[in-house]
Formats: C-alpha cells, structure tokens, sequence
C-alpha cells in the first residue's frame, strides 16, 4: 500500500508541477499592452490607404479576370474604362473597397500583434524562438480568417459594381449595398464568396507574413548585422520596404486561382454554378495564369507599401519597425 501511495502521489505531483509551470506561462507579462494593440489596429487601417487610391488598377485586374475578352491587357482595360466612362468608371466600387479592405487590414494586423505576442507567451522564453516559424504562420492565419469574415459583405459588393456592364448595376455605394441585400439569394450575399474569399486571403496571408518576418530576419542577419535598433528608422523602413515586396509577390502567386474564383463567380454567367463548376468550365491553367502578370505588380507593391505605412505608423508612435532583432 505503501508503494501504490508513493507512485500516486508522485504522478500527482507531476500533474501539479505541469500545471504549475502551464498556469506559469501565462503569468509571464505579455509583451504589449492595449494601447499597443490599438495603435496596432489604427496602422492597419492606415495600411490599406494604399488599395483606395490603386483602386482602377484593381478594377481592370478583376475584369481581366471576369471579362477577358474585353480586357485582355491592363493598358488596354485602363483606357477602355476612361473612353466609357471617365474617371469616375476607374474608381468603381471606391466605397465598397475602402470598407472592405479597411475591416481586412485592421483586423489583420491587430489579431496578428496579439496573437503573435500570445502564442510567444504560451510557448515560454525556451521554445518561442525554436517555434517562431509556426507562431507567426498559427497567428497569421488565425488573424486572416477572422478578418476575412467581416471583410467578405464588402468585397463581394466590390467585385459586382466592378465587373458590371455600365448600366447594369448601381454604382454608388449606398444603392449598390441595397441592390445586393434585394438581391442577396441570387447573389448570395453576404457570405457566398466567403470559402473563395478565405481560400485567396489566408493562404496569401500566410504567404505574406511568414515570408515578411523571414525575409526580415535574414536581411537584419546576413546584411545589417549590428543590432536593428542601431539602424535609423529610414533604413529600417526600407528593410520594410525590400521584404515587404517580396512577401507580396510571393501571396500574389499563391492567392491567384483563388482570387480569380472570386472575379468569375461575380459574372451572370455562373451565378448558379457551384465553385467545382466554375473550376472544370474555366479551368485550373487559367485560373492560375490568367492575369497573374498585373496581380504580382499590383500586390506586391500594395503590400509593399502596406507594411511601409504600418510600421511607419509604429515608428511615429514610438512603438518600432516590425519583426528582427533588436
């Protein structure tokens, strides 16, 4: 009996030493606090100011994708929309992509921070750099799912106004939202283009994330060798810059089948065709290749700029560049 107390008592001790050291994790003080968050939030926002302004080059890619015909190149798409319909028709669907990749890139970035911050905590001091590859895919695409959601009504009243014959459609914001919400079954508004909507941004966000931090990484490893805080902030934010062009390129290429999946679904055309539908019509060649050119320019230098003006935004607020060692 004696023994049997013993090995009880030593597996219980084990459990509570488990426990102990689990609930010790958490007790360390987490890196940031919510004042970081929300700055964190308001960079994000700020980031996407970038996609208001390309919003023509954004309009032509998704008809590109949705009317090749039409627009078979992005010159020849930029000049056929202004000799229809002016400046005005290059800015289709402003409203809607103000909110929608607002709601995206602020979410995104906030659940990143936290998240990210988070995971680091639950790790321990031991294992958060051993495991930081997977911390920042985990978070990036926790963050990304999360965001996709509220970011989905919008961008799918974004792709309509945008790959809409003139006159088919309204164009301003207000009654183009009523028209989907009139319309919702047949457009399946709010969320029918959520699982394509998920399946361009997570990957790419992924994509987008990992590589930033990586490309980051190495440049402050193998380029910039002294300590990063002993860099000016311009050349930090050019490290910025440098990796975040590459990150975008690299989620370019990922998230493009996905992507045109979503310009396509926006059509009369496949309206009541399922996503396998849309796939074996169009096929998986041209829904890879199909204006990829104009998407890795576009993106790359969006994102590019994104994580420019973040951690522009962070620098101001005396909060650093993101990712490399200090």
């Amino acid at each position: 009996m004696d023994q049997v107390y013993d090995i009880r008592v030593g597996r219980r001790s084990e459990r509570e030493y488990r426990h102990r050291r689990w609930n010790a994790r958490w007790a360390h003080e987490i890196p940031h606090d919510n004042a970081y968050y929300s700055k964190c939030l308001t960079g994000g926002v700020l980031s996407s100011s970038i996609r208001w302004v390309l919003t023509p080059l954004d309009s032509i890619k998704t008809n590109m994708q949705a009317n090749p015909n039409k627009f078979p190149y992005l010159s020849s798409g930029l000049r056929t929309v202004y000799a229809e319909e002016g400046v005005r028709g290059l800015y289709r669907g402003l409203g809607a992509t103000v909110l929608s990749y607002s709601f995206q890139s602020g979410t995104k970035y906030f659940l990143y921070e936290i998240l990210k911050d988070q995971f680091s905590t639950l790790a321990g001091e031991d294992h958060a750099h051993a495991y930081r590859d997977l911390i920042y895919v985990t978070a990036a695409g926790c963050a990304e799912a999360c965001a996709d959601v509220l970011m989905c009504p919008w961008e799918m009243t974004k792709v309509k106004v945008q790959t809409s014959a003139p006159g088919t459609f309204p164009v301003a914001f207000g009654p183009s939202l009523v028209a989907m919400m009139h319309n919702r079954r047949d457009l399946r508004f709010p969320f029918g283009s959520l699982g394509p909507l998920i399946g361009r941004q997570l990957p790419g966000t992924i994509a987008n994330f990992y590589t930033f931090e990586k490309v980051v990484e190495k440049l402050y490893t193998h380029v910039l060798t002294q300590p990063k805080d002993s860099y000016s902030k311009p050349t930090q934010l050019s490290v910025t810059l440098i990796a975040g062009y590459v990150s975008g390129s690299v989620a370019a290429v990922i998230s493009h089948p996905a992507d045109s999946l979503i310009s396509l679904m926006a059509k009369p055309k496949y309206q009541n065709h399922t996503i396998q539908e849309i796939i074996r019509d169009v096929g998986l060649l041209k829904l890879a290749t199909k204006g990829l050119g104009p998407r890795i320019a576009m993106t790359g230098t969006i994102i590019s700029f994104q994580w420019w003006i973040y951690d522009t935004f962070k620098t101001v607020m005396g909060m650093g560049t993101t990712g490399g060692k200090s």
